[in-house]
């Protein structure tokens, strides 16, 4: 007995393992789920991340920056190239060590694009031959400015466009939210449609077998020809066959959502008709306003009108090259640390370095006529995706607009369908309908049903479609937003 107990355990272990727990879910909470599990949502959120460092990374350079370069120490034992007073080479012997540190502190200007720098430098030299003697030399304070004269001031371009860029990528983590909300409505009501496409199958099938058997019972009485029984029994065929169809489809878009939200396999997914949906008035020009100021496709055309503009400034300042260094400072140098930091001197240095092309073909110019034309046709194409972006949100507020009365419509619809087949039903058990009246308003029946979930989910579509271009919630009356600190936390 205890062995045959054991196989039959081992026997319906796998249907236990495989058996699903039903968890009912409402389109609120997967959009809700999608949002903080998918992957879509982690990717939005990973590259959101990078533009954030990036903006970091360029608040950074506005800052002074302090630095310390040393080496220490540095030892050489070799043989150098030395010129006498004649004119010739020869080669000496050199055994010495070295140390020297510096540090500074370094501040891009914004107005100018130069770079003024404060720095102090140490030097110490100890000659390991003869007398082994020690020298000290030192910059105490030192104030250098570095100032390309006609180059770009990348500083200042960087100042209007990397704002402009990570605008734009908050915008676009925003609107990518959205966009997972979408993509969990297609997979929920995939699965919705499925699940009710099941349910008709299952309900035309208990149907069908109904009608058969009634059916039969009449043909026996001589009240039904041969060929009505023959559709009768084609129709429990084919409501079989749906069944099954249905039952495949339910499991290949449980999978599809299951994945995407992040639920295990023992997770069988339930989803609920939405009861209701947000009832807004829409215009296009308020639209339109919306997703001019707050959409990231708009930053998107500021930041590359901008790179467009940038490049034929840089193009430009590089047809000739001024640099202008300048150091104010003081020096000294003793066998003494501290007497090298008593006997100071000036220490100036005043250099301008110019480099003006003579003859290079063209070349800079042609530079210069590239980065024009380039910049023009980024203008053409900016008007043309504008015309593009304006004529796509016209269309899907007119199709948002119109949705609303086809909900309506199909709702009504379905509930006239549903109430004329089971008063056909009825009429058929009492012969005063033929089965072709009765097939006719089964059909109806199953597809002002599947038209009803669709007009659901179209409604469902284009209003998060709008909230992704606009990033405005129109059912709270306010713009889309979130705590980026607490995001990127």
């Amino acid at each position: 007995m205890r062995i045959r107990s054991l196989l039959l355990s081992l026997t319906l272990l796998p249907a236990a393992v495989s058996a699903q727990t039903p968890v009912s879910i409402t389109l609120d909470e997967a959009i809700a789920r999608a949002r903080s599990k998918s992957v879509n949502a982690a990717v939005a959120l990973d590259e959101l991340r990078q533009a954030y460092w990036e903006y970091r990374t360029y608040r950074a350079d506005l800052l002074p920056e302090v630095s310390f370069n040393a080496t220490l120490p540095g030892y050489y034992k070799q043989y150098t190239s030395y010129m006498n007073d004649a004119g010739s080479y020869s080669f000496v012997r050199n055994n010495f060590l070295q140390l020297n540190g510096e540090l500074s502190v370094s501040q891009n200007i914004w107005l100018t694009g130069g770079t003024i720098a404060l720095n102090t430098k140490l030097d110490f030299y100890r000659d390991l031959e003869g007398s082994a003697t020690n020298r000290f030399m030192t910059i105490p304070v030192a104030l250098t400015l570095t100032q390309p004269i006609f180059g770009v001031n990348t500083v200042k371009w960087n100042r209007r466009i990397e704002p402009e860029r990570y605008a734009e990528a908050k915008a676009a983590f925003l609107s990518a939210t959205e966009e997972v909300a979408m993509s969990a409505i297609q997979l929920y009501f995939n699965l919705l449609m499925n699940r009710e496409n099941l349910e008709i199958a299952r309900q035309n099938l208990a149907n069908a077998t109904k009608l058969y058997e009634v059916a039969r019972e009449k043909r026996a009485m001589g009240q039904i020809s041969e060929n009505d029984l023959l559709q009768m029994e084609l129709n429990l065929l084919d409501a079989r066959s749906a069944l099954t169809s249905g039952e495949s489809s339910v499991k290949s878009a449980m999978f599809s959502l299951r994945s995407f939200l992040d639920y295990d396999e023992s997770v069988e997914l339930v989803p609920e008709v939405p009861g209701s949906v947000p009832a807004v008035d829409i215009t296009y020009n308020d639209a339109l306003e919306k997703a001019l100021a707050n959409n990231k496709f708009a930053r998107n055309l500021r930041r590359r009108q901008l790179e467009a503009d940038y490049a034929v400034a840089k193009a430009k300042g590089n047809l000739r090259q001024i640099d202008l260094f300048a150091q104010v400072g003081y020096t000294g140098t003793s066998n003494e640390m501290g007497d090298a930091y008593r006997r100071l001197r000036d220490n100036q240095v005043v250099e301008i370095g110019v480099k003006i092309p003579l003859l290079d073909w063209g070349k800079r110019r042609g530079s210069v006529k590239v980065a024009e034309s380039n910049r023009r046709v980024v203008e053409s194409r900016l008007r043309q995706e504008t015309m593009n972006f304006t004529q796509d949100l016209f269309i899907l507020v007119e199709r948002f607009c119109n949705q609303q009365q086809q909900l309506g419509l199909a709702s009504r619809a379905d509930t006239i369908a549903r109430r004329r087949y089971a008063t056909n039903v009825e009429t058929f058990l009492i012969g005063k309908i033929s089965t072709l009246d009765l097939n006719d308003s089964q059909i109806k029946k199953d597809q002002t049903r599947q038209e009803f979930v669709n007009e659901l989910y179209l409604y469902w579509l284009y209003y998060y479609q709008l909230r992704s271009l606009t990033l405005w919630d129109y059912a709270a009356s306010t713009p889309l937003e979130t705590d980026f600190e607490k995001v990127l936390k």
